[in-house]
Order: structure tokens, then sequence, then C-alpha cells
């Protein structure tokens, strides 16, 4: 690509990453951000396919090489609700919202590719679909655009994420886990309320959950293999009025996160068996409320090898990708569970200069990470090799 038409794309890019940062919009309310990358794409010549997509959308680009296989990239595109604090000319322009995450980026760099293999799909050797999710913070928002037949024809995924702990020119690759499985839970506990100077008349809630907080973090210290990441995390208690009155009732959340499946089930199991049998221990009753959410992201070896073998390839940088216990839905698109079948997928880490870490209100990404971010991606999505499913489990 010739100096001119890298400093043209480049600006181009930029001009609208920042277009995307100033007109956040919040998980299934991505309308405008939609209609832009619509409008992007088309202006590009490319491919729009016909799903019936509320928000998001999917594009494609068709290789003009005899052969080749179906490839997908999934790019997120919502926002937050953080009012933003990050000293920018180009600050949010909407009230409580900010690209917190650089999902703003994920388009952007996301769209570039696009146009890169576009203006060179006559070297291009198969199809690649470009996925434009909608709701990735809510954690499900894949499974909107898997309810299509978008992943039928699809061998495998690539996902990315902007890396606000890496300059920019580096990737973080692993092979492995790399994102755990997400799951809340509610525990709502009865007791009998009561005057707090006659607590012998009622069954306190109270006490109860704090019995149950205690129970439940002996799951990862005597349940689970100390070799197997997990946690689990009381975030809430909510019970009583007032000073002087035990209420009959109290509620406590919490997440679990896990990276092995038979680990996410146990959790689950035992949850529910401390928060009953010690509510019951007490005189009280418990309700436990599960919610499934995204399962852990398994980077394929083979994958990830390609990944660190074209970041050299173009002169970047590689490091070691942090494995974390927060979760992301680019999981759904590789589980087994969810697809009846095995495709292979990797997701790594683009570093966009070191800054404030993501959701906080000064995430700012550094532009100059835009354009190789997209000829990186481009440069995976040319790559004609099939991968072992095997390798993804």
């Amino acid at each position: 690509m010739a100096s001119e038409d890298n400093k043209k794309l480049e600006r181009y890019l930029i001009e609208n990453f920042e277009w995307f940062h100033r007109h956040p919009e919040l998980p299934y309310e991505e309308v405008q951000t939609t209609a832009k990358i619509r409008g992007m794409l088309t202006e590009a010549g490319i491919e729009i396919l016909p799903y019936l997509l509320e928000t998001g959308l999917v594009a494609v680009v068709r290789g003009q090489k005899n052969g080749g296989r179906t490839i997908a990239l999934r790019c997120d595109i919502d926002a937050l609700p953080i009012t933003e604090e990050a000293d920018i000319p180009y600050r949010s322009e909407e009230t409580g919202k900010m690209h917190a995450c650089g999902h703003d980026f994920h388009i952007t760099a996301g769209i570039g590719a696009a146009i890169l293999l576009q203006e060179h799909r006559e070297d291009l050797c198969g199809t690649v679909k470009f996925i434009f999710q909608p709701a990735e913070e809510e954690s499900h928002g894949a499974l909107k655009i898997l309810e299509t037949d978008v992943m039928d024809d699809v061998e495998c995924i690539w996902g990315f994420h902007a890396d606000p702990t890496n300059a920019v020119g580096v990737i973080g690759i692993r092979e492995g886990y790399v994102t755990a499985a997400v799951d809340r839970f509610v525990i709502r506990v009865k007791g009998t309320g009561c005057h707090g100077a006659h607590p012998d008349d009622g069954i306190d809630p109270i006490l109860t959950s704090a019995a149950i907080v205690q129970g439940l973090q002996s799951i990862v210290s005597r349940s689970v293999n100390a070799f197997h990441p997990s946690l689990l995390s009381v975030t809430r208690i909510q019970a009583g009025t007032t000073w002087n009155v035990i209420p009959a009732e109290a509620e406590l959340e919490g997440t679990v996160r896990t990276m092995d499946r038979k680990d996410r089930l146990l959790y689950e199991r035992r949850v529910r068996e401390i928060a009953m049998q010690t509510a019951s221990a007490y005189g009280a009753e418990a309700e436990v409320t599960w919610v499934a959410g995204p399962p852990a992201t398994y980077n394929n070896g083979e994958m990830a090898q390609v990944c660190d073998k074209t970041a050299k390839e173009l002169g970047m940088e590689t490091v070691p990708e942090e494995s974390s216990m927060g979760g992301d839905d680019f999981a759904y698109y590789e589980d087994k569970d969810t697809m009846q079948r095995d495709i292979p997928g990797c997701y790594v880490k683009i570093g966009i200069g070191v800054g404030h870490p993501i959701h906080h209100p000064a995430f700012c990404v550094d532009e100059s990470a835009i354009l190789p971010a997209a000829k990186y991606l481009a440069q995976l999505l040319t790559i004609e090799k099939r991968y072992d499913a095997n390798m993804s489990r």
C-alpha cells in the first residue's frame, strides 16, 4: 500500500473514529452507530448481508481467487453508561455515556480491515464476514447475531480488544483460556421480622446472610482444584429499612468466574447447597436464582501461533496476553454447547497506548493505533489455512 494511500486511509479512519467516540450508544440502542457503519461500508463497495437485526450488522468481502474458506471477525459496537473525563477534543456528546471500553476502536479497525480486503479482493482466497455486534457489555449481544444463520458456514472466528496496558504496535497473544465464564447469582433469604430488642421473636435474615457469605467463600478454597483459576464475589447485600427492626428478608447478589466447564457446574451446585442448607440451619429459607452469562473464551493454539507470526511479519512486538477473570461474549461464537459444533477461535489484545484501564471515565485510545490494527487484522484474515478444531479445548 503506497505511503499516500496509507495516510489517506488513516485520516479517514481517525475522522470516523472520533465520530463514533462522540456519539456513543448503549447496548441495543446502537441505531446511529449501525447507520454510520453501514454508510462507511457501502461507500467502500462492501456487501451488507440482509439480516433483520435491530442494531448491528454483518458485512462480507468475497475473494476473487478460487477456493478458500469462510472466516469471521467480530467487532463489538456498544458503549457504557459512564460520564467521560478524558481530556480530548472529541469527548462524548452524550451525557452519561462513553466508549470506555474501546469499542469505537474495534469498529474503526474492523472497518479499516474490511476496506483493505475489499481493495485487494483479487488476491483474497475465500470469504470474510465482518460481524459488527451489538450489546457486548450486556454479555448476550452475540446471541442476537447467532439467532441468524451467519455462522453456519464459518470455519473459524477472530476477535480482538483494545489493550491500554500495552503500547501501540504491541499485540498480546496467548493459547488457551483468556477470559472467564461469567455467571450471576441472586440469593433471597426469608426469615421472620421482629423488633431489634427481641431477636428471639423472629428469624434474622441478616445473620443468616452473613453465614451464607462466609460459606460461599469456602468453595474456591475447599471445593475447586487449586490449579484452576476461579473466584466468587458477593457484591451486594440489601436488607432492612431502619435501625431497630430486624427485617423479614435479605438479598445477596454476586458473580462467579470460572475457566473450567466442570468448575462452572460445581459452583452453581455448591452455591445452591450452601445457601439453602445454611439458611435451614438458621431456621430461615433461601431461594437461589442463577443467571448464566457467556462461557470462557479459549484461544485455539494454531490460530494463536498465526497471530504471533503475523504480528512479527508486520514489525509488531508480541507479548503474552494476560488471562482475565473478566468475560466477553465472543466466547459464544466458539462454544460447542451454543454452536453445536467446534469452531476454532482466537481473541487477541491490541495495544492502544498505556493509560487508564477499560471502563475508567478517563479511558482513551491513541489514534495512531488504528491503522496498524486494521492492517494486522486484514493480514490475519487473508491467511489461507484451516485450523484443527481439536486444539480448541
